[in-house]
């Protein structure tokens, strides 16, 4: 989900440098024909404020009917010949307004062969932006990457033509994990070739215990709305995304858009709030502050390994599983701060766990190395996560990556949903006392991150995590 948000947001950026670049074009060529003189002359004529104003107002339209004109939602369910057709639409629109506002100013340069021009070329190589980032994504697909799996509720005859609908077009890169619906219904379901993954009792640990991105509602609504009701609940209180081939239902911090599958419309349901060009951002700054930072820090690095190598026996940095977006699992990378067998020893110490619920720490945890406990304390130990926001399984902020053996021991589900975004390096509960937070309250303060989520609440929380880190409240 994530990334495919990342994906078209970045399309914004795009256009508007297309846009930039068919404009600049139409202007030299169209000019060659009129008496402006040359090229120079003509930017030189016109740069001027209040042209510079009238130009940013045409950005700012043409991202708005792109927007309008649904160019910026995802196509990965829509035909060839229909995002052509919103395209050439868009494209016209903008051209209009740009002549329509040309007459109001009165700008000489814009005449009605410089529109048609600059929308010939603007609508060509939008489309064959789009052509290519299609074919890229296909191509992308048949050899099993960019895939989402998908489970589908219910078994009649409607969910399983949507099952073969999507099966039969591998380029949109949906993979039938399989189907849930009522335990007598698996002979039927199974005889069809799918997989039966779950009945309704045993549907929220399927969910838990899977990589699921997508969970398709295809019950009959007047004979089973209670159990559809319960399914759409228990994937927004685990954070995965659902479609429903029906009617909305209420939910308490889920979020709805109405989509075209293969002609079918539906509902999709998401519970995080990132979305939109702020979280193109959020990406950016990340893969940028993350080199700026590694660069910078390089020589700590250096230091800080030899430090580790000369005090303690093993390896300098600590790998360990766990708990990214969706549940897909990726490896942290640490500076190693305890002994080299300190994962073996974690069983023998659980009765020291000063944590209720599933997390595990201990104050004075015998595991950690002298110095060990000073690189905790003032969290030198988390810098080789840069290298995680680096490659995308984290970013700076986000509630914190959680191991498999935390992650085994929850028992609420809308713990999960914490799930439905990236972990970050960072976060509230870091800024608000770490170890001397309850696990609850810890859960809570991800949740309220999720639901309030903008890039000033980031910076928020990178500017509170320095006094947090120097002053090494609740380090353990």
């Amino acid at each position: 989900m994530y990334r495919r948000k990342l994906l078209l947001d970045s399309l914004k950026l795009f256009d508007l440098v297309l846009m930039l670049a068919s404009f600049a074009f139409s202007m030299l060529v169209v000019s060659s024909g009129l008496h402006f003189g040359s090229f120079r002359e003509l930017l030189a004529m016109r740069i001027k404020l209040s042209n510079f104003v009238i130009f940013l107002g045409f950005m700012i339209a043409w991202h708005m009917i792109f927007s309008l004109f649904r160019l910026y939602q995802s196509r990965r369910l829509s035909s060839v010949h229909q995002e052509a057709m919103d395209v050439t639409k868009a494209t016209a629109a903008a051209a209009t307004v740009l002549l329509v506002g040309a007459i109001v100013v009165h700008i000489r340069l814009v005449t009605p062969i410089f529109v048609i021009f600059f929308w010939a070329v603007s609508t060509f190589g939008t489309m064959t932006s789009r052509f290519l980032l299609r074919w890229v994504l296909r191509r992308l697909r048949l050899r099993g990457r960019n895939l989402r799996n998908v489970v589908i509720v219910g078994s009649n005859a409607r969910a399983r033509a949507y099952a073969r609908s999507i099966e039969s077009r591998p380029e949109l890169g949906f993979r039938v994990r399989g189907f849930a619906d009522f335990a007598e219904r698996s002979t039927q379901i199974e005889s069809d070739g799918y997989a039966f993954v779950a009945n309704f009792d045993n549907f929220p640990e399927f969910l838990r215990r899977n990589v699921v991105d997508e969970v398709v509602v295809a019950l009959p609504m007047k004979s089973l709305y209670q159990q559809a009701a319960q399914i759409v609940g228990q994937c927004e209180e685990q954070g995965v995304v659902t479609r429903c081939l029906s009617d909305l239902f209420n939910m308490k911090s889920g979020s709805a858009r109405a989509e075209q599958v293969e002609g079918q419309p539906v509902t999709t349901i998401t519970t995080a709030g990132m979305d939109g060009f702020s979280l193109l951002l959020k990406r950016l700054i990340d893969f940028l502050a993350s080199c700026v930072l590694l660069t910078l820090l390089s020589p700590i690095f250096l230091i800080v390994a030899f430090i580790i190598k000369i005090t303690s026996p093993g390896p300098v940095f600590f790998v360990q599983e766990r708990i990214g977006i969706n549940k897909r699992r990726f490896r942290l990378i640490k500076f190693r701060t305890m002994v080299s067998d300190a994962e073996k020893k974690i069983h023998e110490l659980e009765h020291l766990n000063e944590v209720k619920g599933p997390a595990f720490k201990i104050k004075n945890d015998p595991r950690i190395t002298g110095i060990g406990r000073f690189f905790r304390k003032v969290s030198i130990d988390e810098l080789p996560q840069l290298i995680n926001v680096l490659k995308g399984d984290m970013s700076l902020v986000g509630p914190r990556p959680l191991p498999v053996r935390d992650y085994d021991g929850f028992d609420a589900d809308w713990h999960r949903r914490r799930f439905s975004v990236k972990p970050g390096i960072t976060c509230l509960w870091q800024c608000n006392g770490r170890s001397n937070v309850s696990f609850d309250r810890w859960m809570e303060l991800d949740m309220e991150y999720i639901d309030n989520w903008s890039l000033w609440l980031d910076v928020k929380i990178l500017v509170m995590t320095i006094p947090a880190v120097l002053k090494g409240s609740g380090a353990a």
